[in-house]
């Protein structure tokens, strides 16, 4: 006889449902942890916002992976860019991957930009997304180098696009949200908590929006 799984809501005093909620509101809509313990409380439950961020640190990865499960089959075409994002006044480089159809692929925090940095991003990605068959990216160097070291990717089809011709490069035009969610929480902290953050903004907010 297979033994049962226990739940991972298993011993929390409130059920699921509710935890569940509030963390797909945290990271589906620009509310912060005090605005989801007033919408919880008008529905009669009642919680503090420390309760809720320890939901969200617990339960978010979990529920991004179960949304990047049943979204359709991605493109095999990379669209990569970086955008600077300032954590506690440090300016700090925030790597995305999309599809041709806009579907996030992965994010990485580094501080750096160079080849090292490159070659990271690509390995991050290549471990839970298909070799692709086209690389699309801005003109930084730092791309083909890494590229070429890397043998899964080295005979890949690679396109360089211009920011300032205003082609249209799926992943910057991906950054938008993030921006609006980072001004909507005052700015990101900590490397490793907008790391975790953004993981699992990325793949929540593009399953549960309307399209």
């Amino acid at each position: 006889m297979m033994k049962k799984m226990k739940s991972p809501y298993h011993g929390h005093r409130f059920p699921a449902i509710v935890i569940s909620c509030a963390v797909r509101w945290y990271f589906r809509f620009s509310l912060s942890l005090r605005d989801i313990e007033e919408l919880l409380l008008e529905r009669g439950v009642v919680v503090r916002y420390e309760t809720i961020r320890c939901w969200c640190d617990k339960f978010g990865a979990g529920l991004a992976q179960r949304a990047k499960a049943v979204r359709p089959k991605l493109g095999s075409i990379w669209h990569l860019d970086e955008v600077f994002v300032t954590l506690r006044g440090e300016l700090y480089l925030l790597w995305r991957a999309v599809d041709e159809h806009g579907a996030e692929l992965d994010v990485l925090v580094q501080k750096r930009r160079d080849k090292a940095a490159a070659k990271r991003f690509f390995r991050r990605v290549l471990r839970s997304n298909p070799v692709p068959r086209k690389i699309v990216t801005d003109q930084l160097r730092s791309y083909p180098a890494a590229k070429a070291d890397i043998p899964e990717l080295a005979q890949v089809k690679h396109v360089f696009v211009k920011a300032a011709a205003r082609v249209n490069n799926r992943a910057g035009n991906s950054h938008p949200p993030t921006r609006r969610r980072e001004r909507q929480m005052c700015g990101f902290r900590e490397a490793h908590r907008t790391q975790a953050f953004l993981s699992c903004f990325g793949p929540i907010r593009q399953h549960f929006a309307l399209s």
